[in-house]
């Protein structure tokens, strides 16, 4: 895709720190009759101002109560958070007019034109009308849509109504991005070419925030990544150290013809062996921080037992391990 130059931000000004995002203790819990939901438990976190920053885990573990608390949308039962230097329970309107949100859905109005969708955000924060349709065709010129400026938003595709949604979320030119979900829904080579864009925003010194279910975009894209399970925060470092520091363990697959309960008692009985045999009728998984000969002696107790190998597979570490010995589990979105 080609791309116009990316448009300088103005420079960032927070209020006596350079730190975009810190909270303590952040909190909080659900009331659902005369049960309670604890949805968050104790966040302590900061990001850097210019920093890419992803909060990574599965439906239900507390990003989206992160990210609501931190907008100004869900107000926390306990703890405090600050945004652009400025504390979120205290001044929601400062916070307000210092970040942009791109959420999931697709929010831009289907009555106007996606000239109107950005200018009409850039009155919204004060600008004048001329200044808001200068700022519009700017962003519309970087972000390679020029040509839809009349376009209704309807008639826009899933990828390029996720770039105007961003645009729009650029248009006072805010301090911190909340991206959720960004790339959810779209195409491949959309992907990539909201990858391409949300990368030289970064790279121009934009903040910014992002939520994924994609492990290759947070490893692709982020600086450094928070893994929430729970409500509890469980790891806060870049993806490298994440994997190194977590024991991330190689995962080895074999599926058999029959059974792999033979063979699974055979490797748990290997001295010095495996952390974690798991069966499932046929299949054996064995996650291991030394993988040399696991596979050959999965091999070689399958044909002992009489058993035929279907498939076999071997997983380096990853985020997806990384997760899997975080947490317990597969990282299913």
């Amino acid at each position: 895709m080609k791309t116009a130059p990316a448009l300088r931000q103005q420079p960032v000004t927070l209020a006596d720190t350079a730190t975009a995002i810190r909270t303590e203790g952040l909190r909080k819990v659900y009331q659902r009759g005369q049960d309670s939901l604890v949805a968050l438990e104790g966040l302590d976190l900061t990001v850097n101002k210019g920093e890419f920053f992803g909060l990574l885990g599965t439906n239900g573990a507390g990003k989206s109560t992160t990210i609501g608390m931190l907008t100004t949308l869900v107000t926390p039962t306990a703890g405090s958070a600050w945004v652009a230097g400025h504390e979120v329970s205290a001044d929601p309107v400062g916070v307000k007019s210092r970040i942009g949100v791109v959420s999931q859905a697709n929010t831009l109005d289907r009555a106007l034109t996606v000239l109107d969708n950005l200018a009409f955000r850039g009155r919204y924060f004060g600008m004048s009308a001329s200044a808001a349709r200068r700022r519009a065709l700017e962003l519309l010129e970087q972000f390679a849509l020029a040509d839809k400026a009349s376009a209704k938003a309807h008639q826009l595709s899933g990828g390029q109504a996720r770039r105007i949604m961003i645009g729009r979320a650029l248009m006072h030119l805010p301090e911190v991005l909340f991206l959720d979900e960004p790339t959810a829904g779209v195409d491949p080579q959309a992907r990539e070419d909201l990858w391409q864009i949300i990368g030289s925003l970064h790279e121009d010194g934009q903040t910014v925030v992002l939520t994924t279910h994609y492990l290759d975009e947070a490893e692709a894209l982020c600086q450094r990544l928070a893994v929430i399970d729970h409500g509890h925060l469980l790891a806060c470092d870049t993806p490298e150290a994440i994997k190194a520091t977590s024991g991330a363990q190689t995962v080895i697959t074999v599926r058999y013809d029959a059974a792999a309960d033979p063979v699974a008692d055979a490797v748990r009985r290997i001295p010095g062996g495996p952390h974690a045999v798991v069966v499932d009728g046929p299949t054996i998984q064995v996650r291991t921080t030394h993988p040399d000969g696991v596979l050959g002696r999965l091999l070689h107790e399958g044909g002992a037992a009489g058993l035929t190998v279907r498939d076999a597979v071997t997983t380096p570490p990853s985020l997806q391990t990384a997760f899997l010995t975080l947490t317990g589990r597969d990282y299913q979105p």
